[in-house]
């Protein structure tokens, strides 16, 4: 079980290394597509870290997921939505 968790571990790291490398792929871009985004990923850490009785900050959860404060990636990286992805991102969300 430790090898597995060692590996799980690995390929998260692996995955938000990819994301870090493709920061033209915009948070809404990954909604869209897949359901989730890098978002996500710090509110799952937090989730997961209160389940197992530890609290992380989402600030810090972000600064992982993100490599740097999320506001910050946000000034550099984040374009704003089109109405094309917005209109695309609405029609998924009364689907739930």
């Amino acid at each position: 079980m430790e090898k597995e968790i060692e590996i799980q571990a690995a390929v998260f790291r692996r995955l938000l290394r990819h994301l870090d490398n493709r920061k033209d792929v915009q948070n809404i871009e990954l909604m869209n597509l897949a359901g989730f985004c890098r978002n996500c990923f710090a509110k799952w850490t937090v989730a997961e870290a209160e389940k197992l009785g530890t609290h992380i900050d989402i600030e810090d959860a972000r600064e992982q997921v993100y490599g740097m404060p999320y506001q910050e990636w946000k000034e550099k990286y984040q374009l704003p939505a089109t109405e094309e992805q917005l209109a695309i991102f609405n029609k998924l969300q009364t689907k739930k």
